[in-house]
Protein backbone atom coordinates (compact mmCIF):
# COMPACT_ATOMS: atom_id res chain seq x y z
CA UNK A 1 0.00 0.00 0.00
CA UNK A 2 1.59 3.87 -0.94
CA UNK A 3 2.36 6.03 0.97
CA UNK A 4 1.01 9.19 2.04
CA UNK A 5 2.61 12.30 0.33
CA UNK A 6 3.61 14.94 2.71
CA UNK A 7 1.81 17.49 0.75
CA UNK A 8 -1.60 16.00 1.37
CA UNK A 9 -0.96 16.11 5.43
CA UNK A 10 -1.19 18.60 7.72
CA UNK A 11 1.65 18.78 10.40
CA UNK A 12 1.55 19.33 14.33
CA UNK A 13 4.10 19.51 16.81
CA UNK A 14 3.63 15.97 16.92
CA UNK A 15 1.67 14.24 14.54
CA UNK A 16 0.42 13.98 10.47
CA UNK A 17 -3.00 13.65 10.16
CA UNK A 18 -5.19 13.84 6.92
CA UNK A 19 -7.83 16.29 5.97
CA UNK A 20 -11.30 14.85 4.88
CA UNK A 21 -10.45 15.66 1.28
CA UNK A 22 -7.06 13.99 1.18
CA UNK A 23 -5.56 10.30 0.51
CA UNK A 24 -7.18 7.76 3.05
CA UNK A 25 -4.68 5.52 1.22
CA UNK A 26 -2.41 4.08 4.35
CA UNK A 27 -1.54 4.43 7.71
CA UNK A 28 -0.85 7.97 8.83
CA UNK A 29 2.68 9.31 10.56
CA UNK A 30 3.93 10.15 13.74
CA UNK A 31 5.84 12.93 14.83
CA UNK A 32 8.47 11.40 16.10
CA UNK A 33 8.82 10.03 12.30
CA UNK A 34 9.11 13.74 11.46
CA UNK A 35 11.33 15.33 13.93
CA UNK A 36 13.75 11.89 12.83
CA UNK A 37 13.46 12.39 9.06
CA UNK A 38 16.59 13.43 8.72
CA UNK A 39 18.87 11.35 11.33
CA UNK A 40 22.76 11.42 10.66
CA UNK A 41 24.28 8.94 8.13
CA UNK A 42 24.20 5.69 9.00
CA UNK A 43 21.18 6.16 11.53
CA UNK A 44 18.53 5.10 9.51
CA UNK A 45 15.03 4.39 10.48
CA UNK A 46 14.31 0.46 10.10
CA UNK A 47 10.90 -1.46 9.36
CA UNK A 48 9.11 -3.00 11.57
CA UNK A 49 10.19 -6.33 9.80
CA UNK A 50 7.37 -9.07 9.60
CA UNK A 51 4.78 -6.62 11.60
CA UNK A 52 6.30 -8.22 14.62
CA UNK A 53 6.01 -4.92 16.46
CA UNK A 54 2.25 -4.10 15.04
CA UNK A 55 1.38 -7.76 16.05
CA UNK A 56 2.78 -7.35 19.38
CA UNK A 57 1.01 -4.69 20.37
CA UNK A 58 -2.02 -5.75 18.56
CA UNK A 59 -1.64 -8.73 21.18
CA UNK A 60 -0.97 -6.51 23.97
CA UNK A 61 -4.11 -4.79 23.26
CA UNK A 62 -5.94 -8.16 23.53
CA UNK A 63 -4.05 -9.54 27.05
CA UNK A 64 -5.14 -5.86 28.49
CA UNK A 65 -8.77 -6.48 28.17
CA UNK A 66 -9.47 -10.10 27.97
CA UNK A 67 -9.61 -10.55 31.59
CA UNK A 68 -12.17 -7.61 32.10
CA UNK A 69 -14.52 -9.12 29.21
CA UNK A 70 -14.13 -12.89 30.16
CA UNK A 71 -15.41 -11.51 33.84
CA UNK A 72 -18.62 -9.73 32.33
CA UNK A 73 -18.77 -12.90 29.33
CA UNK A 74 -19.63 -15.59 31.83
CA UNK A 75 -22.84 -14.76 32.64
CA UNK A 76 -23.85 -18.01 33.26
CA UNK A 77 -20.90 -18.91 35.19
CA UNK A 78 -21.97 -16.21 37.79
CA UNK A 79 -26.05 -16.97 37.70
CA UNK A 80 -24.84 -20.64 38.82
CA UNK A 81 -22.47 -18.89 41.45
CA UNK A 82 -24.72 -16.97 42.90
CA UNK A 83 -27.78 -19.09 43.18
CA UNK A 84 -27.39 -22.05 45.36
CA UNK A 85 -24.42 -24.13 43.51
CA UNK A 86 -24.50 -27.50 45.28
CA UNK A 87 -27.60 -28.05 42.93
CA UNK A 88 -26.42 -29.70 39.62
CA UNK A 89 -24.71 -27.28 37.98
CA UNK A 90 -27.24 -26.51 34.85
CA UNK A 91 -27.33 -22.87 33.18
CA UNK A 92 -31.29 -22.52 33.90
CA UNK A 93 -31.55 -18.83 35.55
CA UNK A 94 -32.87 -18.40 39.00
CA UNK A 95 -35.28 -16.57 40.34
CA UNK A 96 -34.46 -12.66 40.91
CA UNK A 97 -31.84 -11.98 43.56
CA UNK A 98 -30.39 -8.36 44.63
CA UNK A 99 -26.68 -10.18 43.52
CA UNK A 100 -28.13 -11.42 39.89
CA UNK A 101 -29.95 -8.45 39.01
CA UNK A 102 -27.33 -5.65 39.27
CA UNK A 103 -24.18 -7.92 39.40
CA UNK A 104 -22.96 -6.35 36.27
CA UNK A 105 -23.67 -2.61 37.56
CA UNK A 106 -21.50 -3.84 40.42
CA UNK A 107 -19.08 -5.25 38.08
CA UNK A 108 -18.95 -2.10 36.26
CA UNK A 109 -18.85 0.04 39.15
CA UNK A 110 -15.64 -1.92 40.96
CA UNK A 111 -14.09 -2.17 37.76
CA UNK A 112 -14.03 1.54 36.87
CA UNK A 113 -13.57 3.58 39.65
CA UNK A 114 -10.23 1.88 40.94
CA UNK A 115 -9.27 1.95 37.42
CA UNK A 116 -9.07 5.94 37.60
CA UNK A 117 -7.76 5.92 40.87
CA UNK A 118 -4.81 3.87 39.46
CA UNK A 119 -4.91 6.24 36.36
CA UNK A 120 -3.60 9.10 38.57
CA UNK A 121 -1.17 7.08 40.35
CA UNK A 122 0.62 5.69 36.98
CA UNK A 123 0.46 9.46 35.77
CA UNK A 124 2.47 10.31 38.88
CA UNK A 125 4.33 8.00 38.27
CA UNK A 126 5.84 7.94 34.67
CA UNK A 127 8.70 9.76 35.11
CA UNK A 128 9.60 8.03 38.62
CA UNK A 129 9.15 4.48 37.81
CA UNK A 130 10.20 2.98 34.58
CA UNK A 131 7.65 1.64 32.07
CA UNK A 132 9.31 -1.85 32.07
CA UNK A 133 9.03 -2.00 35.92
CA UNK A 134 4.75 -0.87 35.95
CA UNK A 135 3.97 -3.20 32.83
CA UNK A 136 5.79 -6.54 34.09
CA UNK A 137 4.38 -5.73 37.79
CA UNK A 138 0.53 -5.40 36.46
CA UNK A 139 0.76 -8.40 34.24
CA UNK A 140 2.44 -10.14 37.29
CA UNK A 141 -0.47 -8.78 39.26
CA UNK A 142 -3.33 -9.53 36.52
CA UNK A 143 -2.28 -13.14 36.45
CA UNK A 144 -2.00 -13.71 39.82
CA UNK A 145 -5.66 -12.56 40.70
CA UNK A 146 -7.11 -14.43 37.64
CA UNK A 147 -5.70 -17.82 38.62
CA UNK A 148 -7.15 -17.60 41.75
CA UNK A 149 -10.66 -16.67 40.19
CA UNK A 150 -10.13 -20.14 38.25
CA UNK A 151 -9.29 -21.82 41.24
CA UNK A 152 -12.38 -21.29 43.05
CA UNK A 153 -14.35 -21.98 39.94
CA UNK A 154 -14.70 -25.74 41.23
CA UNK A 155 -15.25 -24.83 44.88
CA UNK A 156 -18.74 -24.93 46.38
CA UNK A 157 -19.60 -21.90 47.32
CA UNK A 158 -23.39 -22.20 48.25
CA UNK A 159 -22.76 -21.51 52.23
CA UNK A 160 -20.78 -18.59 51.70
CA UNK A 161 -22.71 -16.97 48.40
CA UNK A 162 -22.25 -13.18 49.92
CA UNK A 163 -18.62 -14.17 50.54
CA UNK A 164 -17.68 -14.90 47.24
CA UNK A 165 -19.85 -12.32 46.21
CA UNK A 166 -17.26 -9.62 48.39
CA UNK A 167 -14.28 -11.65 46.93
CA UNK A 168 -15.11 -11.48 43.60
CA UNK A 169 -15.99 -7.88 43.82
CA UNK A 170 -12.26 -7.35 45.53
CA UNK A 171 -10.36 -9.68 42.85
CA UNK A 172 -12.34 -7.48 39.91
CA UNK A 173 -10.89 -4.46 41.52
CA UNK A 174 -7.85 -5.17 41.96
CA UNK A 175 -7.49 -6.96 38.61
CA UNK A 176 -9.07 -3.34 36.92
CA UNK A 177 -6.27 -1.30 38.91
CA UNK A 178 -3.34 -3.36 37.51
CA UNK A 179 -4.99 -3.86 34.14
CA UNK A 180 -5.50 -0.08 33.85
CA UNK A 181 -1.60 0.51 34.63
CA UNK A 182 -0.78 -1.74 32.39
CA UNK A 183 -2.84 -0.55 29.31
CA UNK A 184 -2.30 2.98 30.29
CA UNK A 185 1.63 2.31 30.41
CA UNK A 186 1.93 0.39 27.03
CA UNK A 187 -0.73 3.23 25.52
CA UNK A 188 1.43 5.71 27.05
CA UNK A 189 4.92 4.04 24.88
CA UNK A 190 2.92 4.03 21.20
CA UNK A 191 2.32 7.70 21.83
CA UNK A 192 5.81 7.70 20.34
CA UNK A 193 6.00 5.17 17.69
CA UNK A 194 4.18 5.52 14.48
CA UNK A 195 0.54 6.00 14.89
CA UNK A 196 -0.75 2.28 13.10
CA UNK A 197 0.95 0.91 16.51
CA UNK A 198 -1.71 2.94 18.55
CA UNK A 199 -4.42 1.71 16.48
CA UNK A 200 -3.06 -1.84 16.77
CA UNK A 201 -3.19 -1.51 20.57
CA UNK A 202 -6.74 -0.40 20.38
CA UNK A 203 -8.23 -2.70 17.72
CA UNK A 204 -6.29 -5.54 19.90
CA UNK A 205 -8.87 -4.97 22.78
CA UNK A 206 -11.67 -5.19 20.91
CA UNK A 207 -10.41 -8.47 19.73
CA UNK A 208 -10.11 -9.40 23.25
CA UNK A 209 -13.71 -9.05 23.69
CA UNK A 210 -14.49 -10.99 20.44
CA UNK A 211 -12.24 -13.97 21.33
CA UNK A 212 -14.01 -14.02 24.91
CA UNK A 213 -16.99 -13.89 23.41
CA UNK A 214 -16.25 -16.85 20.67
CA UNK A 215 -14.59 -18.66 23.68
CA UNK A 216 -17.83 -18.27 25.78
CA UNK A 217 -20.31 -19.61 22.71
CA UNK A 218 -17.58 -22.63 22.58
CA UNK A 219 -18.04 -23.46 26.00
CA UNK A 220 -21.61 -23.39 25.88
CA UNK A 221 -22.11 -25.69 22.52
CA UNK A 222 -19.35 -28.48 24.17
CA UNK A 223 -20.21 -28.59 27.76
CA UNK A 224 -23.58 -28.81 29.58
CA UNK A 225 -22.10 -28.28 32.96
CA UNK A 226 -21.27 -24.59 33.56
CA UNK A 227 -18.04 -25.17 35.97
CA UNK A 228 -16.53 -26.80 33.51
CA UNK A 229 -16.96 -24.22 30.87
CA UNK A 230 -16.35 -21.56 32.92
CA UNK A 231 -13.10 -23.30 33.93
CA UNK A 232 -12.08 -23.91 30.23
CA UNK A 233 -13.01 -19.96 29.69
CA UNK A 234 -10.61 -18.32 33.09
CA UNK A 235 -7.71 -20.81 31.73
CA UNK A 236 -7.79 -19.77 28.74
CA UNK A 237 -7.45 -16.16 30.08
CA UNK A 238 -4.22 -17.68 32.17
CA UNK A 239 -2.35 -19.09 29.21
CA UNK A 240 -2.85 -15.69 27.36
CA UNK A 241 -1.56 -13.31 30.03
CA UNK A 242 1.69 -15.67 30.36
CA UNK A 243 1.96 -15.01 26.82
CA UNK A 244 1.49 -11.23 27.07
CA UNK A 245 4.98 -11.17 29.67
CA UNK A 246 6.69 -13.20 26.93
CA UNK A 247 5.91 -11.05 23.97
CA UNK A 248 6.17 -8.33 26.10
CA UNK A 249 9.76 -9.29 27.02
CA UNK A 250 10.58 -9.79 23.27
CA UNK A 251 9.39 -6.33 22.34
CA UNK A 252 13.45 -4.90 22.80
CA UNK A 253 14.65 -7.66 20.83
CA UNK A 254 13.16 -6.00 17.82
CA UNK A 255 15.24 -3.47 16.12
CA UNK A 256 12.33 -1.14 15.01
CA UNK A 257 10.40 -1.50 18.65
CA UNK A 258 14.08 -0.38 20.32
CA UNK A 259 14.85 3.13 17.48
CA UNK A 260 11.09 4.06 18.98
CA UNK A 261 11.54 3.58 22.35
CA UNK A 262 14.92 5.15 23.13
CA UNK A 263 13.94 7.98 25.69
CA UNK A 264 14.21 12.24 24.89
CA UNK A 265 14.84 14.63 26.57
CA UNK A 266 12.60 16.41 28.96
CA UNK A 267 10.51 19.33 27.16
CA UNK A 268 12.19 22.06 29.79
CA UNK A 269 15.45 21.02 28.78
CA UNK A 270 14.92 21.25 24.90
CA UNK A 271 16.61 23.93 22.76
CA UNK A 272 17.16 24.35 19.50
CA UNK A 273 19.68 21.95 19.38
CA UNK A 274 18.00 18.22 19.97
CA UNK A 275 19.88 15.17 20.76
CA UNK A 276 19.17 12.31 18.99
CA UNK A 277 19.84 9.26 20.60
CA UNK A 278 22.24 6.98 20.53
CA UNK A 279 21.33 3.62 18.60
CA UNK A 280 22.53 1.21 20.94
CA UNK A 281 21.06 -2.30 21.08
CA UNK A 282 21.31 -2.63 24.75
CA UNK A 283 18.86 0.54 24.97
CA UNK A 284 16.39 0.00 28.20
CA UNK A 285 12.98 -0.67 27.46
CA UNK A 286 11.56 2.86 28.31
CA UNK A 287 9.17 4.62 27.15
CA UNK A 288 10.25 8.11 25.91
CA UNK A 289 9.73 10.61 28.48
CA UNK A 290 12.15 12.34 30.73
CA UNK A 291 14.35 10.41 33.65
CA UNK A 292 13.96 13.97 35.56
CA UNK A 293 11.90 12.55 38.56
CA UNK A 294 9.84 15.64 38.06
CA UNK A 295 5.69 15.04 37.52
CA UNK A 296 5.14 15.80 33.72
CA UNK A 297 2.98 19.02 33.12
CA UNK A 298 -0.73 18.46 33.34
CA UNK A 299 -1.55 21.90 32.20
CA UNK A 300 -0.68 22.12 28.99
CA UNK A 301 -1.48 18.31 28.33
CA UNK A 302 -5.33 18.87 29.52
CA UNK A 303 -5.51 21.81 27.58
CA UNK A 304 -4.51 20.57 24.09
CA UNK A 305 -6.65 17.40 24.40
CA UNK A 306 -9.72 18.92 25.99
CA UNK A 307 -11.49 18.53 23.03
CA UNK A 308 -10.46 15.02 22.21
CA UNK A 309 -10.98 14.06 25.61
CA UNK A 310 -14.85 15.20 26.03
CA UNK A 311 -15.28 12.93 22.59
CA UNK A 312 -13.57 9.64 24.70
CA UNK A 313 -15.57 10.38 28.16
CA UNK A 314 -18.58 10.25 26.02
CA UNK A 315 -18.74 7.81 23.77
CA UNK A 316 -17.51 5.69 26.78
CA UNK A 317 -19.92 7.16 29.37
CA UNK A 318 -22.62 5.97 26.41
CA UNK A 319 -21.84 2.64 25.55
CA UNK A 320 -20.99 1.68 29.53
CA UNK A 321 -24.20 3.25 30.28
CA UNK A 322 -25.49 0.30 27.95
CA UNK A 323 -23.04 -2.38 27.84
CA UNK A 324 -23.03 -4.14 30.23
CA UNK A 325 -25.76 -3.57 32.69
CA UNK A 326 -28.75 -2.87 29.80
CA UNK A 327 -28.10 -5.10 27.10
CA UNK A 328 -27.34 -8.32 28.60
CA UNK A 329 -31.01 -8.40 30.14
CA UNK A 330 -32.25 -7.73 26.99
CA UNK A 331 -34.38 -10.97 26.22
CA UNK A 332 -35.85 -12.65 23.29
CA UNK A 333 -39.08 -11.97 22.80
CA UNK A 334 -39.62 -15.62 21.97
CA UNK A 335 -37.92 -16.76 24.91
CA UNK A 336 -41.08 -19.12 26.37
CA UNK A 337 -40.54 -21.41 23.08
CA UNK A 338 -37.56 -22.93 24.68
CA UNK A 339 -35.40 -23.04 21.53
CA UNK A 340 -31.61 -22.56 22.42
CA UNK A 341 -31.47 -19.43 20.40
CA UNK A 342 -33.94 -17.73 22.45
CA UNK A 343 -32.53 -19.04 25.63
CA UNK A 344 -28.69 -20.04 25.92
CA UNK A 345 -27.25 -18.48 22.75
CA UNK A 346 -29.27 -15.03 22.52
CA UNK A 347 -27.17 -13.06 24.84
CA UNK A 348 -23.92 -14.42 23.70
CA UNK A 349 -24.37 -14.08 20.47
CA UNK A 350 -26.48 -10.86 20.16
CA UNK A 351 -24.75 -8.71 23.14
CA UNK A 352 -21.49 -10.22 23.40
CA UNK A 353 -20.35 -11.51 20.19
CA UNK A 354 -22.62 -9.12 18.01
CA UNK A 355 -21.18 -6.23 20.25
CA UNK A 356 -17.34 -7.10 20.44
CA UNK A 357 -17.28 -8.26 16.83
CA UNK A 358 -18.88 -4.52 15.77
CA UNK A 359 -15.89 -2.55 17.99
CA UNK A 360 -13.52 -4.66 16.36
CA UNK A 361 -14.56 -3.55 12.74
CA UNK A 362 -14.99 0.13 13.59
CA UNK A 363 -11.18 0.46 15.25
CA UNK A 364 -10.19 -1.52 12.67
CA UNK A 365 -11.43 1.26 10.11
CA UNK A 366 -9.42 3.85 11.80
CA UNK A 367 -6.47 1.99 10.17
CA UNK A 368 -7.32 2.98 6.89
CA UNK A 369 -9.05 6.54 7.08
CA UNK A 370 -9.71 9.07 9.70
CA UNK A 371 -12.27 11.34 9.47
CA UNK A 372 -13.31 13.40 11.10
CA UNK A 373 -9.90 15.24 12.06
CA UNK A 374 -8.78 15.87 15.67
CA UNK A 375 -9.69 19.91 15.36
CA UNK A 376 -13.06 18.97 13.61
CA UNK A 377 -16.04 20.13 15.16
CA UNK A 378 -17.84 17.32 13.88
CA UNK A 379 -16.41 14.93 15.67
CA UNK A 380 -18.02 16.01 19.10
CA UNK A 381 -21.46 16.43 16.97
CA UNK A 382 -21.08 12.71 16.29
CA UNK A 383 -20.30 11.58 20.00
CA UNK A 384 -23.07 13.04 21.24
CA UNK A 385 -25.35 11.81 18.44
CA UNK A 386 -25.01 8.57 20.35
CA UNK A 387 -27.37 9.70 22.84
CA UNK A 388 -29.99 8.67 20.79
CA UNK A 389 -28.71 5.04 21.42
CA UNK A 390 -30.13 4.92 25.18
CA UNK A 391 -33.69 5.17 24.59
CA UNK A 392 -33.51 2.46 21.87
CA UNK A 393 -32.35 -0.28 24.17
CA UNK A 394 -34.45 1.19 26.92
CA UNK A 395 -37.44 0.11 24.74
CA UNK A 396 -36.22 -3.58 23.81
CA UNK A 397 -37.42 -6.11 26.13
CA UNK A 398 -35.18 -5.89 28.74
CA UNK A 399 -36.04 -8.30 31.95
CA UNK A 400 -37.11 -7.64 34.67
CA UNK A 401 -39.05 -4.53 34.19
CA UNK A 402 -40.57 -2.56 36.96
CA UNK A 403 -41.31 0.87 36.55
CA UNK A 404 -41.67 1.26 33.03
CA UNK A 405 -43.34 -1.53 31.38
CA UNK A 406 -43.64 -0.46 27.43
CA UNK A 407 -41.76 -2.66 25.07
CA UNK A 408 -42.02 -0.71 21.71
CA UNK A 409 -39.51 -2.94 19.79
CA UNK A 410 -41.53 -5.88 18.77
CA UNK A 411 -38.49 -8.13 17.24
CA UNK A 412 -35.49 -9.63 18.33
CA UNK A 413 -33.82 -7.97 15.48
CA UNK A 414 -34.07 -4.51 16.67
CA UNK A 415 -31.64 -5.35 19.48
CA UNK A 416 -29.13 -6.69 17.35
CA UNK A 417 -29.73 -3.95 15.25
CA UNK A 418 -28.92 -1.74 17.81
CA UNK A 419 -26.32 -3.29 19.16
CA UNK A 420 -24.35 -3.18 15.97
CA UNK A 421 -24.78 0.33 16.22
CA UNK A 422 -23.35 0.50 19.53
CA UNK A 423 -20.30 -1.21 19.05
CA UNK A 424 -19.21 0.12 15.84
CA UNK A 425 -19.52 3.73 16.38
CA UNK A 426 -18.26 2.71 19.86
CA UNK A 427 -14.87 1.82 18.58
CA UNK A 428 -14.32 4.48 15.63
CA UNK A 429 -15.40 7.29 17.45
CA UNK A 430 -13.17 6.70 20.41
CA UNK A 431 -10.25 4.96 18.97
CA UNK A 432 -9.77 8.38 16.46
CA UNK A 433 -9.42 10.59 19.69
CA UNK A 434 -7.42 8.07 21.55
CA UNK A 435 -4.68 8.11 18.63
CA UNK A 436 -4.83 11.75 18.09
CA UNK A 437 -4.06 12.77 21.66
CA UNK A 438 -0.32 11.39 21.75
CA UNK A 439 0.64 13.13 18.47
CA UNK A 440 -0.66 16.60 19.09
CA UNK A 441 1.85 17.72 21.76
CA UNK A 442 5.57 17.41 22.24
CA UNK A 443 6.98 13.65 21.50
CA UNK A 444 8.83 14.03 25.00
CA UNK A 445 5.01 14.50 26.60
CA UNK A 446 3.48 11.50 24.53
CA UNK A 447 3.81 9.05 27.44
CA UNK A 448 1.67 11.58 30.11
CA UNK A 449 -0.79 12.41 27.45
CA UNK A 450 -1.34 8.37 26.49
CA UNK A 451 -2.16 8.29 30.37
CA UNK A 452 -4.27 11.43 30.21
CA UNK A 453 -5.86 9.91 27.31
CA UNK A 454 -6.48 6.73 29.07
CA UNK A 455 -7.62 8.90 32.05
CA UNK A 456 -10.69 9.99 29.62
CA UNK A 457 -11.76 6.80 28.81
CA UNK A 458 -12.01 5.47 32.16
CA UNK A 459 -13.58 8.84 33.67
CA UNK A 460 -16.17 7.95 30.61
CA UNK A 461 -16.41 4.56 31.79
CA UNK A 462 -17.28 5.16 35.50
CA UNK A 463 -19.83 8.00 34.87
CA UNK A 464 -21.93 5.54 32.47
CA UNK A 465 -21.04 2.53 35.48
CA UNK A 466 -22.77 4.54 38.06
CA UNK A 467 -25.55 6.13 35.80
CA UNK A 468 -25.97 2.69 34.38
CA UNK A 469 -26.94 1.25 38.16
CA UNK A 470 -29.45 4.53 37.96
CA UNK A 471 -30.91 3.61 34.63
CA UNK A 472 -31.59 0.09 35.93
CA UNK A 473 -33.59 0.69 39.06
CA UNK A 474 -35.93 3.21 36.90
CA UNK A 475 -36.17 0.82 34.46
Amino acid sequence: MAMVPEDDLHHSSNSTYRTASSSLRADQEALLEKLLDHPPPGLQRPEDRFNGTYIIFFSLGIGGLLPWNFFVTAKEYWIFKFSNCSIPATAEEPKGSDILNYFESYLSVASTVPSVLCLMANFLLVNRVSVHVRVLASLTVMLAIFVVMTVLVKVDTSSWTYGFFAVTIVCMAILSGAATIFNSSIFGMTGSFPMRNSQALIAGGAMGGTVSAVASLVDLAASSDVTDSALAFFLTADIFLGLCVGLYLLLPRLEYARYYLKPVWPAHVFSGEEQLPQDSPNAPLVAPGSRDSSTPPLRPILKKTAGLGFCVIYVLFVTSLIFPAISTNIESLNKGSGSLWTTKFFVPLTTFLLYNFADLCGRQITAWIQVPGPRSQLLPGLALLRTCLVPLFVFCNYQPRVHLQTVAFQSDAYPALFTSLLGLSNGYLSTLPLIYGPKIVPRELAEATGVVMSFYLYLGLVLGSAFSALLVHLI
